[in-house]
């Protein structure tokens, strides 16, 4: 049996405390978790200690200089910073989405990973869904694809947090404070430009939460032709865009804050003259797994539904496994890091065709 590889987790926040921390040690056999490192001391030495991890750093530097194998990131954006320093280390990366936000920030990733001779996998844990695996070989082959809807109504994320036992805290530096805050309005810039408020925040939202569906687009259809149009209302929080693609259909994909709401809802709907496929997503702050149902005209003209037994597994378990038999066994990572930069452009496009919508 191989030694588990050495891994550095940066970023101790509520993702790290719920998904990632908690299936890197119960993985013990695949990874073992060498330093957790956050730039909030408190932060460092409650999941530290909580998950029994010997290495306690604040600075993702001292880390790239010890004897870890891995590193993966899941600290407040941008993450540009401490990507290409890593991939220069020599370290195989996992980076969260959103990667970055800009196309010149993505291109310096880019240009590491493609220097480096490590695994650089982004963090897209719903193609990693059991109900998604069973998904996209019935989408693939429907031949008369007309329409694509993507629903995905958000409540707060603290309300499926608090389910978990996790912990903030507000000793965060406040000179890294202003230099983090600093670095993503300069990326946000780079992006669409100097951009009205609801704009700026939409472009947020479409980065870090509507980013699962638009991955998911292109994994199953390639990228769109054009942004037919864009729609932003609610100061922001509400999001509605149309994608047109080769083959002909159409894509409406619809994100709204839904601040108070207890129950989340993200759809992916596939329709054909014949079948269509839905795929149910939980939030990302949840155990559960996504659910697919399949509806489809037989042979003899009869309407049959399905819905398939899936695995339990999480997806960030899997993908976690997928991360490491990439590093052990030299499998190619399915959502390969330097594939990120059309799902930044994307995002861009989005937010653009909104913006030129109004000049």
């Amino acid at each position: 049996m191989t030694s588990p590889v050495r891994i550095g987790v940066i970023g101790c926040g509520a993702i790290a405390q719920v998904q990632h921390l908690p299936f890197l040690t119960e993985l013990a056999e695949e990874f073992e978790v060498a330093a957790v490192c956050d730039v909030s001391s408190s932060a460092v030495e409650y999941a530290a200690k909580r998950f029994h991890v010997p290495n306690r750093l604040t600075d993702y530097r001292e880390m790239l200089d010890s004897d870890i194998d891995a590193v993966l990131m899941c600290h407040y954006d941008p993450k540009t910073e401490v990507a290409v320093a890593s991939l220069e280390a020599g370290k195989h990366v996992f980076v969260e989405k959103p990667v970055c936000y800009s196309n010149e920030e993505f291109a310096e990733i880019a240009e590491a990973a493609r220097r480096s001779s490590k695994v650089a996998q982004a963090g897209y844990m719903k193609l990693y869904e059991p109900a998604y695996e069973m998904a996209k070989p019935e989408i693939e082959a429907m031949d008369d694809v007309r329409f694509v809807q993507i629903n995905h109504l958000h409540p707060n994320n603290d309300l499926h947090v608090a389910q978990f036992r996790t912990r903030s805290f507000d000793d965060v530096p406040p000179d890294v404070i202003e230099k983090t805050r600093a670095a993503r309005q300069h990326a946000v810039r780079q992006a669409i430009g100097d951009a009205p408020p609801e704009a700026i925040r939409a472009f947020g939202t479409i980065s870090g939460s509507m980013i699962h569906d638009l991955y998911g687009l292109r994994d199953l259809f390639g990228m769109p032709s054009r942004v037919v149009s864009t729609e932003i209302w609610q100061d922001g929080g509400a999001i509605s865009t149309t994608l047109e693609y080769p083959r002909g259909f159409r894509c409406v994909a619809t994100w709204v804050d839904l601040p108070d709401l207890w129950d989340f809802y993200e759809t992916l709907e596939v329709y054909g003259s014949r079948k269509r496929v839905i795929i149910s997503y939980p939030t990302g702050f949840s155990r559960e797994v996504a659910q697919v149902k399949i509806h489809e005209i037989d042979e003899h003209g009869t309407t049959m539904a399905k819905e398939p037994a899936l695995d339990w597994e999480s997806p960030f378990r899997r993908e976690l496994r997928h991360f490491h038999d990439c590093i052990v066994d030299g499998q190619t990572p399915r959502s390969p890091l330097t594939d990120a930069g059309h799902d930044v452009a994307l995002v861009i496009d989005i937010v653009k065709a909104y913006l030129d919508r109004g000049r």
